[in-house]
């Protein structure tokens, strides 16, 4: 009885605490998607970010580098304090390189236009900062021309105030 006492105790803490959320400035941190990127996140007004990222990603014939930034416009969910969901759009460039010229589609650079929209969520009482989105990307030249929507990420950042 007593164990489920303090467990119920130790839950309503863990929940209030978690309801508590405040804002931030800025973060850093990483993206734990497609790309595995470095993120930094600097708020500009209250509702408006600018993200930049730098990414790699690595397969059997061929891997990338790339470099992208974002403005984000964001709004709070009212229900959960430090909760807010976000859209926005941005750019990224893209460097190939080639293990194969088999694989070699014959450009070793490619520019995208990205829309995002994601969740954005600060912890209270710890600085940290979690967030997840998707940004399809539209290609304009090189590898992987046109429309590509499997990008986005799970990003935890350390937030500086």
């Amino acid at each position: 009885m007593k164990t489920k006492f303090l467990s119920l105790v130790a839950s309503l803490m863990l929940i209030a605490a978690v309801s508590q959320a405040q804002e931030y400035n800025s973060a850093v941190g990483l993206r734990l998607g497609y790309p595995l990127s470095l993120s930094y996140k600097k708020f500009i007004s209250e509702r408006s970010a600018l993200e930049g990222v730098v990414g790699f990603r690595s397969y059997t014939g061929y891997s990338w580098f790339n470099v992208g930034a974002y403005y984000q416009i964001h709004n709070d969910i009212a229900s959960v304090d430090g909760l807010r969901w976000y859209y926005g759009f941005g750019a990224n460039v893209y460097f190939w390189s080639w293990k194969s010229s088999f694989l070699n589609p014959g450009s070793n650079l490619s520019i995208g236009v990205s829309g995002v929209v994601g969740l954005d969520y600060k912890f209270a009482d710890i600085p940290l900062n979690l967030s997840i989105d998707w940004i399809p990307t539209f290609f304009i030249n090189g590898y992987d021309d046109g429309l590509n929507t499997g990008y986005g990420a799970l990003a935890a950042r350390y937030t500086l105030n």
